[in-house]
């Protein structure tokens, strides 16, 4: 089983066994970075296997590598040497492993680390991207056949992440760490074990001191407690939700919530993907049962799936996708949600008498305008691009217009109830507001399905002036039940719902 590697970045030999002795229960051992630590404390590196308990990897990353060593490669060698001097009969106070680079050819070295059982990981840290032959690469790594060959690599785009995978097939039966770096990488480090890899990196949270090791390491209590690490195994079903750039979702806390509450053997990964095609690639490389599909795919999705549901083909746009033995299935549980959520807030059955503006021409948009119409209420869409709103609303006979100053003047017809649907107000643009030119008067329901932040500035805005708000998040939790029950069938276990904290 791949096992959790805690990469200590402190200043101090204390300050990293203060952070592993907090962290002992997730990790099952530790990387220290001698790199990072003050130049004094450097020369006590060999004192710190007999500090703890956990197996300890001793790595001096350069600069050039994503470390902080910036002296002569000399002085590194030296440092090296000192930590893997041997000082005791027993090997347990050695470190257990040294991180040496493919280029580090110090035959002293190598044959100390042998001689007091420390195994060698021969590494290499691309920052640039993942090269093509990454499996012919992993396989000369290796300086002898008792080493661990690392490969930590940059991707700049899902079809890199790709290659990543593809060469963890390739490269089955060798012992290795494989590992993707950056945002793209998050789903290889839960997956370590699926990628053959011996081991994941993991970083401490909230923690001023103690910066990750590398860009995207995750927590070790979120890969034990959120991702349940420990228990994926190459049977393990696997799901997702695919969107870019994906920044925040809390998707995968209500699906990881549900699954561990049920004991179930699955996971549920964000995916954020720059291109569509290369995500459905991927799903099929590593098996992915279901995915909710989120911003900018909704509409996208559509040519890839083999059959959809009948919301799916009135709407024009798909939010839950489901493996079946003839291809992909799509459906929209967007719809249904944010009808329950709507008429839940406003404690009526439907929309009958009620004048509704759309803010947004995307697939949630789309979602939202045929349950206006289901439900019985006219609407006014504005868009920023006309064409779009135009579309949105022509087979409801809907009002349209663009998000200026004769679409705000027309709201004044459709004030009932506001539906902000877009991304704009979204972490990180917090300040971003759709609706500028409009003014409330205090008498609109509002809604803003954007839910982080919780309240958006457009509901501050709107709460100001006395209206009613609500933000997406009752929305997102109604229809994640209903796929749910898409995923995995049956209904969703409501009794869960009280007992789950996101």
């Amino acid at each position: 089983m791949a096992r959790i590697c805690l990469c200590l970045t402190g200043k101090t030999l204390a300050r990293d066994q203060e952070i592993l002795e907090k962290y002992e229960k997730q990790v099952d051992m530790a990387e220290l970075r001698v790199d990072c630590l003050d130049p004094d404390e450097r020369f006590l590196i060999r004192r710190f296997p007999e500090m703890v308990k956990a197996p300890v990897i001793l790595t001096i990353r350069r600069e050039r590598d994503g470390g902080f060593f910036v002296g002569g490669e000399g002085a590194r060698i030296i440092l090296l040497s000192k930590g893997l001097a041997f000082a005791e009969a027993d090997r347990r106070h050695n470190f257990a492993y040294v991180d040496l680079e493919e280029d580090l050819n110090v035959p002293s070295l190598e044959e100390a680390a042998r001689t007091f059982g420390t195994r060698i990981i021969r590494s290499f840290h691309d920052y640039q991207g993942v090269e093509q032959n990454l499996a012919g690469r992993l396989r000369a790594l290796r300086h002898g056949g008792d080493e661990i060959a690392k490969a930590a690599v940059m991707p700049r785009s899902m079809a890199e992440v790709i290659r990543v995978y593809e060469a963890a097939r390739e490269t089955r039966g060798l012992e290795k760490i494989l590992l993707c770096m950056g945002d793209y990488g998050g789903n290889t480090r839960i997956l370590a074990e699926l990628l053959g890899s011996h081991l994941t990196y993991a970083a401490v949270k909230g923690e001023a001191d103690m910066p990750p090791g590398a860009p995207g390491q995750l927590c070790p209590k979120e890969l034990v407690d959120f991702y349940r690490f420990r228990t994926i195994t190459p049977k393990t079903r696997i799901f997702g939700i695919v969107g870019f750039p994906l920044t925040a979702t809390s998707s995968p806390a209500f699906f990881n919530t549900i699954f561990s509450q049920q004991n179930l053997d699955a996971v549920y990964i964000p995916f954020p993907s720059d291109s569509l095609e290369a995500f459905m690639r991927l799903a099929d490389l590593i098996g992915l049962e279901g995915a909710s599909v989120t911003i900018p795919y909704k509409e996208e999705i559509l040519p890839y799936l083999k059959l959809r549901s009948e919301k799916v083909d009135f709407i024009k746009a798909c939010n839950t996708i489901l493996r079946r033995p003839g291809g992909w299935v799509g459906a929209n549980t967007d719809a249904l949600g944010f009808s329950d959520s709507l008429l839940n807030f406003i404690g009526a059955k439907n929309l009958k008498g009620k004048r509704v503006t759309i803010i947004g021409a995307g697939g949630v948009a789309r979602a939202v305008a045929a349950e206006v119409y289901r439900l019985k209420g006219k609407a006014l869409v504005l868009n920023r691009t006309l064409f779009r709103a135009r579309d949105l609303a022509a087979p409801y006979r809907f009002a349209w217009s663009g998000l200026d100053g004769r679409g705000a003047d027309l709201m004044s017809r459709y004030s009932d109830i506001i539906i902000q649907t877009t991304s704009v107000g979204m972490e990180p643009d917090v300040n971003a507001d759709p609706l500028e030119l409009y003014k409330f008067t205090g008498k609109e329901v509002v809604m803003d399905l954007i839910y982080k932040p919780e309240t958006s500035h457009l509901l501050r805005r709107a709460a100001q002036a006395g209206c009613s708000i609500r933000n997406g998040y009752d929305m997102l939790i109604r229809q994640a039940q209903y796929q749910y029950t898409q995923f995995l069938g049956g209904d969703f276990p409501a009794q869960l719902m009280s007992r789950m904290i996101i």
